[in-house]
């Protein structure tokens, strides 16, 4: 009787289990059982591994095979144990010494003929290979580099099942024949899946080199808006505009990326890892250390934009978008009910998805931007009064957006229509997007400065509670605000948000702590309501 073990990672979500891949031989009629909750891909594994393993000069057991997956409660699918199945039957064979084989983990598909084709989700397979205890791991060569991410683990790149049976046995190994020039390599297929291409919506947004990249003074006037944008991007907070078609809110939404600051080396890690198990990671690109954009269409279901899907849950939109912009054009097309799902994500940060089988919690920190038309024909608010809808209509079409939702936006901007004038060029242009990165970096580090040692990183996340207390305004300066809770403009959440805006402004300005005209500007871009301040923000000593 033989027997050897390895190791490999199930899924679930983007979170990591490793299994343990058991391989006994015993005598008796040859057959192959496969056991261990698999699914419908890793069932057929059984014919992958039996063909790769003799496409690549072993000898196959004719004796009774039995292949376990240990811990056998935790699901598994995907093709990536198909290395590790292989690697195990060798060793219960004896073609490989078995000892060898229990310390290592592999992750990889195995085609017909031997090759090691690559499998998504390999950057958090590896994180939680890290997190067991083990130090080796085996990947496709093409996704050695995302597996090389992960400190304190030392990773071996194979290209054929042969190649891996040299190097584990000590025996020479065998250089594989190259591809065709010229030609796409096929090896690439198993990182992408089919649709998510940027037609899609769904990527990376700085994605583009620094030659292409949007610029923010491609924008023609919207003064408000733009500062809003900038005041979004500071703090992360999120971001309503509305006003008529052509006035430049998905050329605003587009350019908010590129004045984001450069994800931290943890942040990149968990982009990453998330893109990778979705199967969107840019080949040649294993890490995105840039924040990502989605935008997907107004025609998506609840499952695209807050993940799911037929057995365990994969990620949507929402999590896609983990750590950068969630662009939502035309809002009001968007199902009521699609809409209303964003109501915890926006909350806690992080999606939870109960499946029959099992439970799924997903990160989801994103900054949401809204944007709308006035009513559906879009001439509401243009001069000369082009609208035709009946009140009745507008009102209907604005009530799509909820008031809870709403409610958890910081920021509501009328963009206006842009003007003859504007696109003349005969106004002042508009800051460049470099220009606008400086500010929201330098407000970023003085908002991290201020919370450091408390676990916020941004005023979005600060609770009111210790904004009143430990960080209070300047006396006098959130009279306006109490004023309209009072009157009911306001709400409690409400208040907590104007607040947190009100901090936003006063780190782009310079301010030690926020000012009574701080707080009007924040109050200004909540309610849309006039309160007599410039929606410029204007940093100290811009003047001089």
């Amino acid at each position: 009787m033989g027997f050897a073990r390895t190791c490999s990672v199930a899924l679930v979500g983007v979170e990591g289990v490793v299994v343990e891949v058991q391989a006994d031989l015993e005598p008796g009629v040859a057959a192959f059982t496969l056991v261990g909750l698999p699914d419908k891909s890793l069932t057929e594994s059984r014919d992958r591994v039996r063909a790769a393993v003799v496409n690549s000069g072993a000898e196959w057991p004719q004796k009774k095979l039995t292949v376990g997956l240990s811990p056998a409660s935790v699901p598994k699918g995907g093709s990536g144990f198909d290395l590790a199945v292989a690697c195990a039957v060798l060793g219960a064979a004896e073609r490989i010494d078995p000892r060898v084989l229990a310390d290592i983990v592999m992750i990889g598909e195995l085609g017909l003929d031997g090759r090691v084709r690559p499998v998504r989700g390999v950057l958090p397979a590896v994180l939680a290979a890290a997190d067991a205890g083990y130090e080796q791991v085996v990947v496709p060569e093409c996704t050695a580099a995302e597996a090389a991410l992960v400190p304190g683990v030392s990773v071996l790149g194979v290209r054929s099942l042969r190649q891996l049976i040299a190097v584990l046995t000590d025996e020479p190994v065998p250089l594989e024949e190259p591809d065709e020039t010229g030609r796409p390599d096929p090896m690439l297929a198993g990182l992408c899946v089919p649709g998510t291409g940027v037609g899609t919506g769904l990527g990376v947004g700085g994605a583009m080199d620094d030659a292409h990249a949007l610029d923010l003074a491609d924008v023609v006037g919207q003064t408000s808006a733009r500062t809003a944008v900038e005041v979004a991007a500071a703090g992360a907070h999120h971001l309503f505009l509305q006003g008529p078609p052509g006035a430049g809110k998905t050329m605003l939404a587009e350019r908010l990326p590129a004045i984001l600051p450069r994800l931290t080396r943890e942040d990149s890690l968990e982009v990453t890892a998330v893109h990778s198990v979705a199967g969107m990671l840019p080949p040649g690109k294993p890490l995105v250390d840039i924040a990502p954009y989605c935008a997907p269409h107004h025609s998506a279901t609840m499952q695209s934009l807050v993940g799911g899907g037929q057995g365990l849950a994969r990620p949507g939109a929402v999590s896609l978008a983990h750590r950068g912009v969630l662009f939502l054009d035309e809002a009001p097309e968007f199902s009521t009910q699609v809409l209303d799902s964003l109501r915890q994500p926006l909350e806690s940060g992080h999606v939870v998805i109960a499946r029959s089988a099992g439970v799924v919690r997903l990160p989801a920190k994103f900054l949401m931007v809204l944007a709308a038309n006035p009513c559906p024909c879009g001439r509401h608010t243009l001069l000369g009064d082009g609208c035709e809808c009946p009140s009745s209509v507008i009102r209907r079409y604005q009530a799509r957006l909820s008031g809870p939702l709403l409610d958890r936006v910081d920021l509501k901007v009328e963009v206006e229509a842009v003007t003859r004038s504007e696109l003349a060029g005969y106004g002042t242009p508009g800051e460049s997007t470099r220009t606008v990165a400086d500010r929201v970096r330098a407000a970023r580090e003085r908002a991290a400065a201020r919370l450091s040692g408390t676990g916020w990183r941004t005023n979005s996340e600060v609770p009111g509670h210790a904004l009143r207390t430990r960080w209070p305004a300047a006396p006098g300066a959130l009279d306006a605000a109490e004023l309209d809770l009072e009157r009911g403009f306001l709400t409690a959440r409400g208040l907590d948000r104007v607040l947190r805006v009100a901090w936003t402004v006063a780190d782009l300005a310079g301010h030690d702590r926020p000012s009574a005209q701080d707080v009007a500007l924040a109050l200004q871009l909540r309610t849309g309501i006039a309160r007599g301040v410039p929606m410029a923000i204007e940093p100290i000593g811009a003047l001089r």
